[in-house]
């Protein structure tokens, strides 16, 4: 196998045979004991594009796992989510310690026509920047894996027309409790969570001071969170949980402190901090101020005289 080819898993089955796994016993959905998984491949690194979604309890993991640009680290027992359709880069080194742990995988075919085919899409963990994957309190952890096995006793059984509802009812039970963990996550592991907040206040301080905003515009919530190496939904979760201020409100705020900074320090007319400020129509930042402060620009300055 070749470092630089990357692999398409359309079905669990292929998953299964690289992973030199048994065939699974039902082709939707898996339950794969880690400690079994031994990829199929002499090479150092595999890349893959897998077409289902995998829900991993890991412990002990040795290699590199990268999910887009982020790298996971698997040092601690955590979570981690992989959305159908993304890559994924494994390093693939030989174990000193047995890993343990579970992969739950699951086709869209099995969940299409459900409640949970759109609800799984709006899971924002399934974009996060991997460096805040869930971290699982030993509670927690023995929560999830209860469900993981419950999922797996339902497959196990006689397939019924009760089996999918069953079965799907558990992975939304699943997902409802890792909302719950993660906005846990977001204020207790603050130093992660801070360093965030730190490094935004850095990118919009570094946006608003470039002098060619015009022809940039205003900052988007998209180029912050690529900018922070995140999704756009997992900074927005983080942001409303730590401050109550959407990405949005953010870069609002900056735009108004470097305004009144602007106004109050410069000779510039309102129409010309518009402009360096992104603004390609200076009635549009006048409206903004005013909605912000409840004074317009002028008014604003003038308080200062």
């Amino acid at each position: 196998m070749k470092n630089n080819k990357v692999h398409t898993f359309s079905s669990i089955s292929q998953f299964h045979k690289m992973s030199n796994l048994p065939k699974p016993e039902h082709p939707l959905v898996s339950l794969v004991d880690y400690g079994l998984v031994e990829y199929q491949t002499d090479e150092k690194e595999i890349s893959w594009v897998q077409n289902f979604y995998t829900i991993g309890l890991k412990r002990n993991i040795q290699g590199k796992f990268r999910y887009g640009q982020q790298q996971y680290d698997f040092d601690e027992g955590l979570l981690s989510f992989v959305a159908s359709g993304q890559l994924v880069h494994l390093s693939v080194e030989k174990p000193t310690v047995k890993p343990s742990g579970f992969l739950l995988l699951i086709h869209p075919d099995f969940i299409w026509n459900t409640s949970l085919a759109k609800t799984i899409k709006q899971c924002d963990f399934f974009g996060y920047a991997v460096n805040e994957a869930l971290f699982l309190s030993e509670k927690e952890e023995t929560v999830i894996t209860d469900i993981f096995l419950n999922i797996q006793r339902e497959y196990h059984s006689n397939i019924d027309k009760f089996s999918q509802k069953i079965i799907i009812s558990q992975i939304e039970l699943l997902l409802n409790y890792c909302e719950r963990f993660y906005q846990r996550q977001f204020i207790t592991r603050k130093k992660s969570s801070h360093q965030i907040l730190e490094r935004l206040e850095n990118i919009l301080d570094d946006y608003f001071g470039n002098d060619n905003l015009i022809d940039k515009g205003l900052p988007t919530a998209q180029y912050i969170s690529d900018s922070l190496n995140v999704s756009p939904n997992y900074l927005g979760s983080l942001l409303k949980t730590l401050t109550g201020q959407t990405t949005q409100q953010h870069i609002h705020n900056k735009l108004i402190e470097k305004a009144k900074e602007k106004l109050s320090t410069t000779n510039l007319s309102v129409s010309e901090i518009a402009y360096t400020l992104g603004f390609e129509h200076p009635q549009s930042f006048s409206k903004m101020f005013k909605s912000k402060t409840n004074l317009s620009p002028l008014e604003f300055r003038a308080s200062f005289n």
